[in-house]
């Protein structure tokens, strides 16, 4: 089934302010009413002291020095350092109450990020990069904290100055603030265009970095391949050209920027041209004080501030929008495999050994949207009718060529996909009727590619099972693994690097089989286990397994068919349905698919021979480790 996609990160400029989004955004902050009443008030007190200072500077300059009142001046400059004080006082109080706000709401939404991504299911993942999930995780969440430190708080703050400097301004004398005010449409005129150009190169930051971001994640990931194919020129000309690209639309947000605010800066003052030319007949003329200009240069000075802030603020407000969008969609995607299903009534896990698995008239294709019916015609199916039974105590094994869908039944059984068709039962029950928890509970699983996280030896045996270090030792013994545990410095306190880089392969899938079996699991799946492991390892495995399977079910994917030779029934798949089946000797009695596969593993030169003859090559002798 397909998982959707999350929207692209260059998609189309939305309204500034949604009101869907605002209310969203609403609910993160109301646990923090708190600091955000306590920096508006901050901002309000701060914008009632701005025009302290145009104030004193009237009564200083047109009461004070006429009259030689040295007491009045030494007074209005303890009052101006006052009020500087408390200014300062405000704006830091504010930008730290802003800041804890801000990190605090980043905390909460990265928080439910981060356990929403864990709960969606695997399809989601192989259709979102895991750059661009990461983009969602940091940089978008950052963009919230840009609204909430210097964005909407600090926008009220700015509102409050305005209205502060413009009642001042209309007070102290309303010609002069009507002549002041001439040049406010050209300001609005000014920004509305420097904000429909920054939200543009805003939307194409956005996407280049995503796209910076899902390429490094990719090449970090895969550097082994890339330096065993000598890809590094390559690959750098291949990033140096995403860099670039982004390089340029950063260039082109910094162009306008760099007009912007010189523009802001001539208006501001042209303004000022205007209020000295419409001042001085009026002071020649008696009308008008010095002391009433001089404070009205300070008001205008101060009044175009807020103005070109607000500006910064409303792109501020536009990016925001657009991150909170691409978050709450990521945080709405609904699960592909949906977990809702209860406890299996009477299951006891310490008293329950095995499990009977069936699969009963499976089809399954990974391209067939939800909620559509498939169409026989038009699905590529990956499983057609697949149906068998495997009880406790057994083993199936599946064998097959590359694509064949052996380690799609695995996935299946794991519930990373459900089935269009058909059902998959465990000990009677549908698996979809069980909580996912409870179900991959009771597997221990041992994948191809193993991975380890970065951390030590005993966390990545353990996982979430609760079980103690005697537990841990217990498991990594019964599969040899203590041995290669031993040896490290550290011992099961040992770091691994990331994904047990530290470790060779085959360590680390003997780890995995540690892991596989600390849970005590009921169903043991088997995918490709011993691939990467040497003949006398692989030996060592065997025997501990045959001892571990006793009373369990068994699922194997096998690619070495020397070392299911035992398994108690076997499963020939072919391009998605079950061709074969039977015991090891039965189908060699056969002479069919798998007589072949397993001349051609032993190196038979007449069946090399014969696949080369039919199809140019010996494709079969090659993996054979399933879709």
């Amino acid at each position: 089934m397909t998982a959707p996609a999350i929207p692209q990160d260059d998609d189309e400029v939305r309204p500034v302010l949604d009101r869907r989004l605002v209310r969203r955004l609403l609910q993160y902050v109301r646990p923090y009413m708190a600091l955000v009443l306590g920096a508006v008030v901050l901002l309000a007190l701060e914008g009632a002291t701005a025009v302290v200072g145009p104030w004193l500077t009237r009564r200083v300059i047109d009461h004070a020095i006429p009259a030689r009142d040295l007491g009045f001046i030494r007074l209005a400059t303890i009052a101006l350092a006052g009020a500087l004080l408390v200014q300062f006082v405000c704006s830091y109080c504010e930008t730290i109450l802003t800041g804890l706000l801000g990190q605090r709401v980043m905390r909460d939404l990265r928080t439910e990020l981060f356990a929403k991504l864990q709960t969606l299911s695997i399809s989601f993942f192989d259709r979102n990069p895991a750059g661009r999930l990461i983009t969602r995780v940091t940089s978008d969440v950052e963009s919230l904290n840009e609204l909430f430190t210097a964005g909407v708080v600090a926008g009220v703050g700015d509102l409050f100055a305005l209205a502060a400097m413009a009642v001042m301004m209309l007070i102290t004398d309303w010609k002069l603030a009507l002549a002041a005010f001439a040049t406010v449409p050209f300001v609005w005129l000014v920004s509305r265009i420097f904000q429909k150009k920054v939200r543009v190169a805003y939307r194409d930051i956005r996407g280049k970095l995503a796209r910076i971001n899902a390429f490094a994640q990719e090449r970090i990931t895969g550097v082994r391949v890339v330096q065993l194919f000598s890809r590094e020129p390559e690959e750098s000309r291949r990033f140096d050209t995403l860099n670039r690209e982004h390089l340029d639309v950063n260039i082109k947000s910094i162009a306008y920027y760099a007009a912007y605010f010189p523009a802001i800066e001539i208006l501001t003052t042209v303004a000022l041209a205007t209020l000295i030319v419409a001042s001085t007949h009026r002071v020649n003329a008696g009308t008008l004080t010095v002391g009433t200009v001089a404070a009205f240069l300070q008001l205008v000075r101060r009044f175009f501030q807020p103005l070109q802030d607000l500006s910064d603020k409303f792109n501020t407000l536009q990016q925001a929008m657009a991150a909170s969008e691409r978050i709450f969609t990521l945080l709405d995607t609904t699960a592909t495999v949906p977990d809702t299903g209860a406890v299996a009534a009477g299951h006891d896990p310490r008293t329950h050994r095995g499990a009977t698995v069936t699969f009963e008239d499976v089809w399954f294709a990974y391209d067939t949207p939800d909620g559509v019916a498939p169409d026989d015609a038009a699905t590529h199916w990956v499983l057609k009718g697949v149906s068998f039974t495997v009880r406790p105590g057994e083993t199936l094994a599946l064998v097959g060529h590359t694509g064949a869908g052996k380690t799609t039944v695995v996935s299946l059984l794991l519930r990373f996909h459900d089935p269009q068709r058909g059902r998959i039962l465990l000990d009677g029950r549908d698996i979809r009727e069980l909580r996912l928890d409870e179900l991959r509970s009771r597997i221990g699983y041992v994948q191809q590619d193993i991975f380890l996280f970065a951390g030590d030896v005993a966390s990545n045996i353990r996982l979430s099972s609760p079980i103690d270090d005697a537990a841990v030792r217990a498991a990594a013994g019964r599969v040899g693994a203590d041995r290669v545990i031993e040896r490290l410095p550290q011992g099961y306190a040992q770091t691994l690097g990331e994904r047990g880089a530290t470790l060779s392969v085959g360590e680390r899938q003997l780890l995995s089989f540690a892991r596989a079996l600390a849970s005590d699991p009921d169903l043991l799946l088997l995918d490709e286990a011993t691939s990467a492991v040497d003949s006398e390892r692989e030996a060592e495995i065997q025997t501990a397994l045959g001892t571990l399977m006793t009373g369990r079910t068994t699922l194997a994917v096998a690619h070495r068919l020397s070392t299911i030779v035992e398994a108690t029934e076997i499963l020939v798949m072919h391009h998605g349905v079950v061709a074969e089946r039977g015991t090891h000797a039965g189908l060699l009695r056969q002479r069919g698919l798998y007589e072949r596969l397993w001349r051609l593993q032993v190196g038979d030169p007449a069946a090399l021979a014969e696949e080369s003859a039919v199809n140019g090559s010996v494709a079969l002798a090659g993996p054979i480790d399933g879709a």
